[in-house]
C-alpha cells in the first residue's frame, strides 16, 4: 500500500454530537413549521385586507364594509335631498297644457275649432239710471228735474272772431237779440231751472230744442284738414216739433245752421233768425 494511498478514517460521532444533530434538525423543522404557518395566515388575512388608493394604509375587509355602508348612506342622502331640490323646482315651474297664448287662436283653427271670443271690458261709463241721477238737478221742493240732453264731445265754444247772433222777431219787430257765441250748447223750453233760451208759449216743451256749436273737420281741394266750429239745431223730440226755414226738422238729429236761417219752436209764432259776422 503506497502512502499515498493511506487515508484516515472519519471520526466517530458519539452519541452526544447525535443528540445535537437532531435538536438542531428539530429546530429547522420546527422553524420551517412558522414560517408556513405565517405564510397561510399572511395569504389569509391578505385576502381581507386592501391598501388605500391615497394613502397606502392597509384596512382590513371590516373596515372597507364600513366604508362602504357610510358611502351608501352618504349617496342616499344626496339622493334624497337631490329629489327634494327638484320637487320644489317643481312646484315653481307652471306646468302649461295646450298652446302658448300667442299661439292659442292658430292652434283653435287648426283644430277645427272656433277661436275664443274676446272677453267684455268693463264699462266705466255712466249709463242708465246712473247718468240720469248724475245729470239731475234738485229742486228747493224735493223734486229733480233730468236733464234730456248731453253736450256730444266734439262741442266747442266759437271763437272770438266768430260773431253768431239770433234775432227773435215777433210780427215785423226785434224783441231781443241773443248772442250765441258766449256758450257752446243753448236749451231751449219752457223749464225755468235748465233751459238756457226760455220759450213760455204752451205748444213749446218744458225741454224743446237745442243750438249746439260743433267742431267739425274737412279736406279742402289740396286735401288738407280744415277745422271749424259751426251751429247745429236738435230737436228732443218735442211734442209739437220744430221747424227750419218752414221745414220741420227730424227728431234727435243734428241739422246745420246757416247765416239768415230761421227757426220756429212749436205753435209759436215768434221767428228766430241766424246772423253771422266776421271781426
Amino acid at each position: 500500500m503506497d502512502k499515498d494511498d493511506t487515508r484516515s478514517p472519519p471520526p466517530r460521532r458519539s452519541r452526544h454530537d447525535d443528540s445535537d444533530h437532531e435538536r438542531s434538525r428539530e429546530r429547522r423543522r420546527r422553524s420551517r413549521s412558522k414560517d408556513d404557518e405565517r405564510k397561510h395566515r399572511k395569504g389569509r388575512d391578505g385576502d381581507d385586507k386592501t391598501r388605500d388608493s391615497d394613502g397606502g394604509r392597509v384596512r382590513d375587509g371590516g373596515s372597507r364594509r364600513r366604508s362602504r355602508d357610510r358611502g351608501s348612506h352618504d349617496s342616499r342622502r344626496r339622493r334624497d335631498r337631490d329629489d327634494e331640490d327638484k320637487g320644489k323646482r317643481d312646484k315653481q315651474v307652471v306646468r302649461r297644457s295646450g298652446p302658448l297664448p300667442s299661439q292659442s287662436d292658430s292652434f283653435a283653427v287648426t283644430n277645427g275649432e272656433e277661436p275664443p271670443k274676446p272677453k267684455e271690458q268693463p264699462n266705466f261709463g255712466i249709463t242708465g239710471t246712473l247718468a240720469a241721477a248724475s245729470n239731475s238737478i234738485a229742486q228747493a221742493d224735493g223734486s229733480t228735474i233730468v236733464l234730456k240732453y248731453h253736450e256730444p264731445p266734439e262741442a266747442r265754444k266759437p271763437p272770438p272772431k266768430d260773431a253768431w247772433k239770433l234775432f227773435v222777431f215777433k210780427g215785423a219787430d226785434i224783441i231781443d237779440t241773443i248772442e250765441l257765441s258766449h256758450r257752446s250748447c243753448w236749451l231751449v223750453g219752457r223749464e225755468l231751472a235748465v233751459v238756457d233760451m226760455i220759450a213760455e208759449h204752451p205748444s213749446i216743451s218744458k225741454q224743446h230744442a237745442v243750438i249746439q256749436f260743433r267742431y267739425q273737420e274737412k279736406r279742402n281741394e289740396y286735401g288738407d284738414k280744415i277745422g271749424k266750429v259751426k251751429p247745429y239745431l236738435l230737436d228732443l223730440e218735442s211734442a209739437n216739433g220744430t221747424m227750419l226755414n218752414s221745414k220741420k226738422v227730424p227728431d234727435s238729429r243734428y241739422l246745420e245752421l246757416k247765416d239768415k236761417d230761421l227757426v220756429q219752436f212749436g205753435q209759436s209764432t215768434r221767428e228766430y233768425v241766424l246772423m253771422f259776422e266776421r271781426k
